[in-house]
């Protein structure tokens, strides 16, 4: 006869435990399974013969909401030792069609009923309020995951557990486990995890050992079980609780894992606001012409979270309020090439959100005389009293950590972190790594400086040379234009790449096909009233010069340009600004009209 434990998960996609037990209680089978198919080739073998097959899941479930009688009396005896059952109903998608381990139980040829004299059945168990009864334990053990418990918690009470199971060999019935390759790997398994995805691969094992065990504690001990409920129901068959059996006094609720519990439940709001401020800051510096690579958001792990927040400092918790003094919960990074970049995002920023805290790192490292992490960190948010837009009104009362920093400060601040907190580096060589690291951040800074002076030297005033116009495209090239601009704004930084391919689509829908028109049209444009009416508190980037010089002697007609669709409400907004006063012209060309001139 065959003992078998099946931890089956509720769905397919999951992997689901298996474990088997020969009639003397030797461990002959233990294994991870996915589909349906899969586990019943694995139990054939076993369920041919006379068996009982242990599965943790529920395998009749009728009632519509709520949980199942069998669950309810379940729970008043054992959830004061945190083992109460899970509801099930037909409400939930698993069970609406019926239950996978009815299912596979009718697959196998296997009878459900717990008073069945059947040489085949099988019967619904679970795990938890099983251990509590075998061991005597006063609380469940702490070997699944939730919100607030780091690796190391799961890894000690998993290995707990195997212990316990190991130590069955000794009672009635007995179970031997230490000689299956299978289990000894197992063990192998759960002593060196460093993650919880390794733990849970075994977790659902040794659950599925815990069913088998189950059925062959019910088997060869039927007097002391107990089956709550019923077959035409559902019924859970659990070792009997013992009368002296008493909880484990509650421990005073550690804030800290409140904490880890309310984060958890609020992550994945957390998670739609980090991507509204990653689409609003990307928004911003788009309008603004500003040049980037990246703007990349995320949000902090409840693992990472968890770590945080139960720092200490000479014996003290660093973070009393781990909810609101913890600011980086939402992270927003801004990858630019430059270091000018780097102080226009910032000041753009500064300009449109409310800052909150503002730290140069690569200021505070040069201030100590030092080279190494360089970047600048943000913390913003949306000001009520500056009437926020519809992007902005779903941000009011969050906040964001924002990371802005250039290519080549990102590369060495990434190789550095994945060498020192994903790497062992050995006490003997540290002192010659943080050495060669701060080599690099000076090499890196003075490559930096020198990308800044190229940047600078191409943008210096030059003769202007006109390319000659490819008669086959009617458009001003992209390239062309970056030039021309470059001379025209010479204090404006450089533009996206595609922002230029852009504006050149607005030029060709307004007529305008060569620089020369470009050139009289922008010659007529009062610059520098523009940009007083404008009020940058940033340094606009040259399309957003050319953009704001286009509005202003377009007026409505450029809002209406296919091009502008999606940005039309800004572009209002902003022609409001131009019309507040006299127009910027020169000449009569310039006046904001509303309708708009030919150039």
């Amino acid at each position: 006869m065959h003992f078998i434990g099946v931890d089956l998960a509720w769905g397919a996609s999951r992997p689901t435990g298996v474990a088997v037990l020969d009639a003397a209680g030797r461990l002959v089978h233990v294994a991870a399974h996915g589909t349906d198919d899969e586990i019943v080739a694995a139990l054939t073998a076993y369920t041919r013969g006379d068996c009982l097959v242990g599965l943790d899941a529920p395998l009749v479930v009728l009632n519509r909401t709520g949980t199942r009688p069998a669950e309810a009396a379940l729970s008043r005896d054992f959830a004061r030792f945190e083992a109460g059952a899970h509801p099930a109903n037909t409400g939930r998608p698993e069970f609406r069609d019926g239950t996978r381990g009815a299912r596979l139980a009718e697959r196998l040829g296997l009878d459900l009923d717990p008073g069945s004299s059947a040489p085949r059945r099988a019967i619904e168990v679970y795990p938890h309020p099983a251990t509590v009864a075998l061991f005597r334990l006063g609380r469940t053990l702490k070997y699944k995951n939730k919100p607030g418990r780091p690796v190391a918690t799961l890894r000690a009470e998993l290995g707990r557990l195997m212990d316990l199971l190991e130590g069955l060999e000794g009672a009635t019935p007995r179970m031997r486990l230490r000689d299956h390759d299978g289990w000894r790997a197992l063990r192998a398994l759960v002593a060196g995890a460093e993650r919880k995805s390794v733990l849970r691969q075994a977790e659902d094992q040794v659950d599925a050992v815990v069913c088998a065990y189950v059925a062959l504690f019910t088997a060869r001990r039927p007097e002391a079980v107990t089956a709550y409920g019923d077959v035409a129901t559902g019924y859970i068959v659990t070792p009997t609780l013992p009368a002296d059996q008493v909880p484990e006094p509650r421990k005073r609720r550690d804030p800290v894992q409140t904490a880890v519990q309310a984060y958890a439940a609020q992550q994945p709001a957390l998670q739609e606001a980090t991507d509204a401020f990653v689409t609003l800051v990307r928004s911003y510096l788009d309008d603004a012409g500003i040049n980037y690579l990246t703007v990349t958001g995320r949000t902090k792990s409840v693992e990472s979270f968890a770590a945080k927040a139960g720092r200490t400092v000479d014996g003290k918790r660093q973070y009393p309020r781990p909810l609101t003094q913890i600011t980086d919960q939402i992270g927003v990074r801004v990858i630019t090439y430059g270091h000018e970049d780097v102080a226009a995002v910032a000041d753009l920023l500064a300009d449109q959100l409310s800052v909150q805290g503002d730290r140069d790192m690569g200021q505070e490292t040069a201030s100590e005389g030092r080279f190494g992490y360089a970047s600048r960190h943000l913390l913003v948010g949306i000001d009520p009293a500056r009437s926020p837009g519809e992007r902005e009104q779903r941000l009011v009362g969050r906040s964001a950590s924002v990371q802005i920093r250039t290519v080549l400060q990102h590369a060495w601040a990434e190789f550095e972190h994945d060498i020192r907190y994903k790497g062992t580096i050995p006490e003997e060589l540290a002192p010659d790594l943080d050495r060669r690291f701060t080599l690099a951040a000076g090499l890196l800074e003075l490559a930096d400086r020198e990308f800044s002076q190229i940047r600078a030297r191409l943008q210096a005033p030059a003769p202007r040379q006109r390319p000659e116009p490819d008669v086959n495209d009617p458009r001003i090239s992209a390239q062309d234009l970056a030039t021309f601009l470059a001379g025209q704004y010479t204090e404006a930084g450089w533009s996206r790449t595609d922002h230029y391919e852009w504006v050149c689509g607005l030029l060709l829908e307004l007529g305008i096909s060569s620089l020369d028109e470009l050139a009289g049209l922008l010659a007529s444009i009062d610059g520098a009233g523009i940009n007083a009416r404008m009020g940058y508190r940033y340094p606009p980037g040259a399309v957003r010069r050319l953009d704001d010089a286009l509005l202003a002697v377009f007026g409505s007609r450029y809002l209406a340009l296919h091009g502008n669709a999606h940005r039309e409400a800004q572009l209002r907004s902003r022609l409001e600004k131009l019309r507040a006063v006299d127009p910027p012209a020169r000449s009569t060309r310039a006046v904001v009209t509303g309708a708009g001139q030919e150039p």
